[in-house]
């Protein structure tokens, strides 16, 4: 059994020893005693969603049939126009179409749609390394996880591999929700990752596009989901392809999402912040105004009064807001374990 990552910040972050080596040749993936591979007796299957990447997706196909011994690549196209059902199909994918555009919508259909006990996600632009979905996988159902996270490692020889402000904004972003949910994943937005079917089947899915890895990941801590990493090699994109990600646009949706997922996973948090902004507005208010009725007995500011009586009760309807909804979560929270629950761990052979 290969050696585990150890523990960091209530996810397993990869041994200084798995990092991978520019130009290094992957490591084949451990087999059992009697030399099967440790997924021989379950159903794996990979996702690509695909939005114009002809250029690509034969090669990213190719190379995981060739790594991952009978796995079920589907790729779903996107309202693709230059060829890349052709490509796919040629190189022996599974295709199927999914004509909302954008990759929630996409994961959210492939998610419904395919059965299988393990599920690998990974882009179809050849920036991540199939090589690695081995090792990933066998960590998955040897460790029982629900997810292992490809955090992104960028080759020597791709120094170009993270386009301007990407990597800076994925800092942020990931320091963001470290802080809100109380865990640092190290790679929320990467694209290459392994899951079970009970994390797959109890994910709702609600993001359209880009947000969906970070709702994916927000999933994963409050169910607080068994989760690991394993360094991925991340090189640029193949000739003739070019990036769907709209750095600022796609950035501020990603904030966004966060900001409505801490309202709904930390009701009490949210708006218990905004009920202390509006009592403080208020004490600002009324308190020069109540002295001067103590000193004189009139209330010559009524508006200024009026005003700091309502940003009170505003303050009062907010922390009450923020009692049932967070009552409303640990029942939502319940009834996902119970969801999750229903699908077995993907170790139990």
């Amino acid at each position: 059994m290969p050696a585990q990552p150890s523990r960091v910040s209530g996810v397993l972050a990869p041994d200084a020893a798995d990092l991978p080596i520019s130009g290094a040749v992957p490591r084949p993936a451990p087999q059992r005693a009697d030399g099967a591979h440790a997924w021989a007796e379950l159903r794996v299957a990979a996702i690509i969603p695909c939005h114009n990447e002809a250029g690509a997706i034969e090669k990213v196909v190719r190379d995981l049939k060739h790594h991952v011994a009978g796995i079920d690549v589907y790729v779903y196209d996107n309202c693709s126009t230059d060829g890349t059902v052709e490509e796919a199909a040629r190189a022996g994918a599974i295709v199927r179409h999914e004509p909302l555009k954008g990759k929630g919508n996409v994961v959210r259909r492939a998610f419904a749609d395919v059965e299988a006990d393990v599920y690998l996600l990974i882009d179809g632009d050849d920036t991540y390394d199939p090589a690695a979905a081995p090792a990933m996988i066998t960590t998955l159902i040897e460790g029982n996880y629900d997810q292992v996270l490809g955090i992104r490692q960028q080759l020597a020889e791709a120094a170009g591999a993270y386009r301007p402000n990407h990597e800076w904004g994925n800092r942020v972003l990931n320091g963001v929700v470290g802080a809100i949910f109380g865990s640092n994943v190290g790679d929320m937005l990467s694209g290459y990752r392994v899951f079970s079917r009970r994390l797959v089947k109890s994910f709702p899915a609600v993001s359209r596009e880009f947000e969906i890895e970070t709702e994916l990941t927000v999933h994963t801590l409050s169910l607080r989901a068994p989760t690991t990493t394993r360094p991925v090699g991340f090189r640029e994109r193949a000739a003739g392809t070019e990036s769907k990600l709209r750095t600022y646009r796609d950035g501020f949706k990603i904030l966004g999402l966060i900001l409505t997922l801490t309202r709904h996973e930390r009701p009490m948090a949210f708006y218990g912040a905004v009920a202390a902004l509006h009592m403080m507005l208020a004490v600002a208010l009324g308190t020069p105004v109540i002295a001067q009725f103590l000193q004189t007995g009139m209330v010559p500011r009524m508006p200024t009064m009026a005003t700091a009586i309502a940003l009170g009760i505003v303050a009062c309807l907010s922390i009450t807001a923020g009692l049932i909804l967070d009552g409303m979560r640990k029942t939502r929270h319940e009834l996902s374990r119970l969801v999750y629950l229903q699908q077995s761990c993907v170790g139990a052979l």
